[in-house]
Parts: C-alpha cells; sequence; structure tokens
C-alpha cells in the first residue's frame, strides 16, 4: 500500500475490519502489515505443532553386561540393542568389572567391539572406553 501515517493505517484496518501488525519495528519507516490476528496465531499454533510432531528426542537405552556371560545372553542383548536401533534410539552399553575382573580391562573392550561388529552397519557414537570399574560405549543407527 506504500507509506502511509500511522493514523490512516489505522483507520484503513478498521474498514476492512483486519488488524494491523508491526511486522519490523526498526526499520525506516517501520513496516506494517493488515491481517486477521486470529487467524494468524492459529496457524502459527498449527505450524508450531506440525514441527514438534517431526522433531522426536533420541532417547539413550542402556544395557548392562558382565565380562563372563553366556553366548545366550550376549545374542539376547544384541537383539534387544537391534530393536532398540531400529526404533531410532541410541544404545549405551555398560560393561561393569567387579572385584578380580578389573585385570580384564582389555578383553572387556574386546567384548563391546564384538558386540558392534554384530550388530551391523552401526556408527559408534563414544568409542568402548574404560572409565573406573566400567567400559562403556555408545551406538546409534
Amino acid at each position: 500500500m506504500g507509506v502511509l501515517s500511522k493514523n490512516e493505517a489505522l483507520r484503513i484496518a478498521r474498514e476492512q475490519e483486519t488488524d494491523l501488525v508491526v511486522i519490523a519495528e526498526k526499520a525506516d519507516p517501520p513496516v506494517a502489515r493488515l491481517i486477521d490476528f486470529h487467524k494468524f496465531l492459529y496457524k502459527e499454533k498449527k505450524r508450531k505443532k506440525e514441527e514438534k510432531k517431526k522433531s522426536r528426542q533420541v532417547e539413550v537405552k542402556d544395557l548392562r553386561l558382565s565380562l563372563f556371560m553366556a553366548d545366550a545372553d550376549k545374542q539376547r542383548i544384541i537383539a534387544k540393542a537391534k530393536n532398540f536401533l531400529k526404533e531410532g534410539h541410541q544404545v549405551k552399553f555398560n560393561l561393569v568389572l567387579r572385584g578380580r575382573e578389573n585385570v580384564f580391562k582389555d578383553r572387556a573392550v574386546n567384548m563391546l567391539k564384538e558386540i558392534s561388529e554384530a550388530l551391523n552397519e552401526v556408527k559408534l557414537v563414544k568409542e568402548p572406553r574404560v572409565e573406573g570399574n566400567v567400559v562403556r560405549m555408545i551406538v546409534s543407527k
């Protein structure tokens, strides 16, 4: 509509039964738009709801292992991890070393590497690392 005075813009807004909304206050001259404000708020709320629906929080699922566990238990843990990865979650493996098991830290790291290889085509978010008496690894799809 061009450059109008404030009073003239308000008069036009009343005639068209719309709201006068300032878009860019710091521009020279300030920019305003004639819109139905309730309709604008409704569309904005709907757009935010759609964005929230599309974005999803990635959860980190914890799986606990032990150094001397049976092969069947390892396979069960691997199957559970595959299921979590398929759902889009990250999986954190915690292998707790107790007592004399602390001597076998290298064996624990190798065990976690074997598990990551068994999971096929996963991305290691955090390499197997010894943190005190716990060996941790985080993987994602």
